[in-house]
């Protein structure tokens, strides 16, 4: 479950007491099931946009995670890290701001950032101002 991120909506009444009724009548096993398979169905509707600007954009899909030794041979090689990511980008603890700063370059990400705060917070500065 580490690779899952908790989300939370609103529903009116209606809509939360027909997902119910789908519950207790055996459709779904709980709400989270029914909410999950609901968004699956709606990503696979729109599969042919979401492939379709990952190839223009040049996008990855995936994980992408990175620790210190790995950043410092990024450093070490002289290059900084443009990323476009949908899914998760995660950062290990072990990693400084400071290094953080000198590896990474762009970041467009869709998805889960996670990382030690300092970083999160310069990672997401890249975000917006690219």
């Amino acid at each position: 479950m580490a690779d899952q991120e908790k989300i939370t909506i609103n529903l009116g009444p209606v809509d939360l007491g027909q997902v119910d009724l789908l519950v207790d009548q055996g459709f779904y096993s709980n709400r989270t099931d029914f909410i999950r398979i609901a968004i699956r169905n709606q990503l696979q509707n729109h599969t042919n946009e979401v492939q379709r600007y990952t190839t223009e954009k040049f996008f990855v899909m995936g994980v992408l995670e990175f620790n210190r030794e790995r950043l410092e041979e990024v450093k070490r090689s002289g290059k900084t890290l443009d990323i476009k990511l949908i899914g998760a980008l995660i950062v290990s603890n072990d990693v400084t701001p400071s290094l953080a700063k000198d590896t990474f370059g762009k970041l467009k990400l869709y998805g889960i950032l996670r990382a030690p705060n300092e970083v999160k917070q310069i990672l997401q500065d890249l975000s917006r101002s690219r």
